[in-house]
């Protein structure tokens, strides 16, 4: 006989890790212990040689499915009498593990919550140790019930017995609970007052007549209607204040989306997985006509699948409360908008109170519960590019899930950007990626950042040793990092926005030394002062290089030129020698004053970003003036494009469309001034996309001949255009490129956090090695 001490780590708390070490330890007849720890889960083992091998090795390749096992030491320890295995109690200390992110209801639970037999028939709360809220519901490490909001739920004896038989899936689940002991459904009007009746009947008969109600998810509240009545999602628009932007809609199941979308099997896994996405999926035409609302001027739809068992018990008394799991697979009749319940495009609401606040005017009823969210995190968005896809936003299902780094360093705590926001924090060779916060445009979102700044550092009990932030210095989450380092009397590090988004793919990647990169994205602060977004790169570490850019284009109005592509057109023209044609050509009651502050160039800083040239191009074609939401010009002109690729093919391009200067400076005015008369938009906008394809293909190739590089980064929003990323990576690679583009977290600005605490390490690293020479 043997003794081990094992360390487990990864994301090995909170996901029935120690109840599968005791049923292994049972089936391998051996005797010790396991328990939480803030490292992670210690093993102390005994048996034989064999059955301590069997293990180590069952402990990796057996592990429960929401499990990340990131490492397992081991060291042998002098013999110890044992009698049998045993959970104990856990450890305190300085917290080195992490937490899962919340994960969709599993298929069990789902059994037992539509079997009247189960005493969890139809039991809003239902969760074991596969499934349900983690991140959303803990506020320490390590893991255990009195750490989350459940504390204030205790056991009931049926649970407790539950709770404490190892042979049973609940062995250990910290939010266990059941009708007896759990949290508990309540249903409230616009005024706080308690509509009688069971919470979800109730709740559906005003979804059916057309109410708005917003529903208490995992992360945050919702807005819901029923998304077939026009009329109630037009009165969500104008009380949200959400005049286009599309709406996400919810459905019971895959055969339930067939007839509003287009699905294979990469999407129907999406939409299923535990993550539960909201997935973006072409609409069928059927679909686009029974969902008028939902997604104006768009031919795509945002779908995703219940999450949580509130959700799925609104499908289940939509389908007259059938009896058993079958109905789970059979196509249901309801289409529910769910949006975030974040007026005005502030934070996700959390609490009753909050509720009654900040969405006075917009629910008609609230369909609330008593179990407390600690952390909001709202839904991820996902986009299918092929056979693989791509993150619009990582949060819900995904986050606070660690970024594995190639190398240890001290903990840096990144600010991100000012749009998207989120923040990272690092914990040795972990990046800690926050859920998605959103625009710095209002108090309440600033207030969120600083509220998961706390969270976070104090969730992973970690102190900072470097504060990183953008180069723009009036944006508030450089204002909020400089803050945070004087009161804390940490360094901090400014990093450039397109550095930092080439320093997230490196991250993903772990990719060390020089690389080309190609940033193409709306705006941000160059290290000469002025307006990038197509950008031409080297990069080493902390180290960047302007290897060449977009030619700068004048934006009128400034910020306002990013809210009006017609502004971007009357710049294409005034750079043409055009500018006496703007009033005529863009017809707007501004054009004429416009057209002057051209001519004066005031107030018309330059840019040399590549999403103003994508407006410019939409304004130029007709095909969007104004905005209604961000990205909205670029989305319709990749429509157009692809529109016209399903039923012609790719086009080749067109012939003298651009120019490269020896400077490196990309001149793509030819190409805007072919489309300024162009007679078919959707031609016009695919000639816009392959000689733009094939614009950066020659760029990239001249650079790493010039650079020898041959392997290229690319980050920036306009890679979420799938036209480009998509035929541009087949070119580069069929040259020989090697392309690292982002697939854990997004192209766009929610992955510069991690891409500053990359940057920010990567100097700690360069400081400490110029240290260790001076010391020699």
């Amino acid at each position: 006989m043997q003794t081990q001490h094992l360390r487990v780590t990864g994301i090995v708390q909170g996901v029935g890790f120690r109840p599968f070490v005791w049923r292994l330890a049972q089936q391998l007849n051996l005797s010790g212990w396991v328990r939480n720890d803030t490292q992670g889960v210690e093993i102390l083992a005994q048996g034989s040689p064999f059955a301590l091998a069997e293990l180590r090795a069952r402990l990796r390749t057996d592990a429960p499915p929401l499990a990340r096992v990131d490492s397992v030491q081991t060291r042998g320890l002098a013999a110890e009498s044992f009698t049998a295995f045993s959970i104990i109690a856990s450890q305190s200390g300085q917290a080195a593990t992490a937490i899962g992110p919340d994960v969709a209801v599993c298929a069990d639970c789902l059994e037992e919550l539509f079997d009247p037999s189960s005493r969890r028939w139809r039991h809003a709360f239902i969760t074991c140790t596969h499934c349900g809220p983690r991140f959303t519901v803990t506020r320490a490490l390590p893991y255990d019930r009195p750490q989350t909001s459940m504390a204030a739920f205790p056991l009931c004896p049926d649970c407790s017995a539950e709770y404490t038989a190892p042979a049973n899936r609940r062995f250990h689940a910290e939010t266990t609970c059941c009708p007896q002991c759990g949290p508990r459904l309540s249903l409230s009007d616009a005024q706080g007052q308690t509509i009688a009746g069971d919470p979800i009947t109730q709740s559906l008969r005003l979804l059916q007549s057309g109410s708005i109600v917003a529903i208490k998810g995992l992360g945050g509240f919702h807005l819901a209607c029923d998304a077939r009545n026009v009329e109630a999602v037009a009165r969500l628009r104008l009380r949200k204040h959400r005049e286009a932007k599309p709406f996400a809609v919810m459905l019971a199941n895959a055969a339930s989306v067939a007839p509003f979308a287009q699905f294979q099997n990469t999407e129907r896994a999406l939409l299923a997985s535990r993550e539960r996405p909201i997935v973006l999926l072409p609409a069928t035409t059927a679909g686009a006509v029974a969902l008028p609302g939902v997604a104006p001027g768009l031919l795509s739809l945002g779908v995703m699948l219940p999450t949580t068992p509130i959700h799925y018990l609104l499908f289940h008394e939509a389908a007259g409360r059938p009896a058993g799991s079958a109905w789970l697979v059979e196509p249901q009749a309801m289409v529910l908008v769910m949006t975030s319940a974040n007026p005005g495009g502030e934070p996700m609401v959390r609490d009753t109170q909050e509720a009654h606040t900040r969405l006075a005017g917009i629910a008609d009823a609230f369909l609330d519960h008593d179990r407390e969210i600690v952390a909001r995190c709202d839904d991820s968005v996902i986009r299918p590019v092929g056979k693989t896809w791509q993150f619009v936003r990582r949060s819900r299902g995904y986050a606070p899930a660690a970024i594995r780094l190639t190398h240890a360093g001290p903990s840096v705590l990144a600010f991100g950007a000012h749009l998207k926001n989120t923040v990272c924090v690092t914990r040795g060779d972990e990046a800690f990626l926050s859920p998605h916060i959103g625009d710095l445009d209002d108090v309440a979102s600033c207030e969120f950042l600083d509220e998961t700044v706390l969270g976070l550092c104090a969730l992973l009990d970690t102190q900072p040793a470097l504060v990183a932030h953008d180069l723009h210095p009036d944006s508030y989450s450089t204002r909020a990092a400089l803050a945070y380092a004087q009161q804390h009397d940490l360094p901090t590090l400014a990093v450039q926005h397109h550095h930092a988004h080439l320093g997230a793919v490196c991250a993903e990647h772990g990719w060390y030394g020089p690389v080309l990169g190609l940033a193409l994205d709306g705006v941000g602060l160059g290290t000469d002062g002025t307006a990038w977004g197509g950008e031409l790169l080297r990069v080493d570490g902390a180290t960047v290089a302007r290897l060449g850019h977009l030619q700068p284009l004048p934006m009128p109005g400034a910020d306002s030129a990013a809210r009006a592509p017609w502004r971007m057109a009357a710049a294409v023209l005034h750079e043409l020698g055009r500018n006496d044609e703007i009033v005529r050509r863009c017809q707007d009651p501004a054009a004429s004053t416009v057209a002057a502050m051209l001519l004066r160039q005031f107030n018309c800083p330059r840019t040399s970003s590549m999403g103003r040239l994508f407006d410019a191009a939409a304004g130029l074609l007709g095909i969007s003036a104004t905005l209604a939401y961000e990205a909205q010009a670029a989305m319709l002109l990749e429509q157009a494009a692809t529109g016209f690729v399903d039923t012609h093919g790719w086009p080749e391009p067109l012939p003298g469309g651009y120019a490269i200067s020896n400077e490196g400076q990309l001149n793509l005015l030819p190409l805007l001034a072919s489309l300024i008369d162009a007679g078919d938009a959707a031609q016009a906008a695919t000639s816009f996309h392959a000689t733009l394809v094939t614009a950066l293909t020659d760029w990239v190739l001249r650079a790493s001949q010039s650079t020898g590089l041959t392997t290229l980064a690319w980050g920036g929003g306009c890679f979420l255009n799938a036209l480009v990323s998509t035929q541009l990576r087949q070119n580069l690679e069929r040259c020989g490129i090697m392309v690292l583009a982002p697939r854990l977290t997004s192209p766009g600005d929610g992955s510069i956090a991690l891409g500053q605490a990359w940057v920010a390490l990567q100097y700690l690293e360069k400081i400490c090695c110029v240290w260790r020479f001076l010391s020699r």
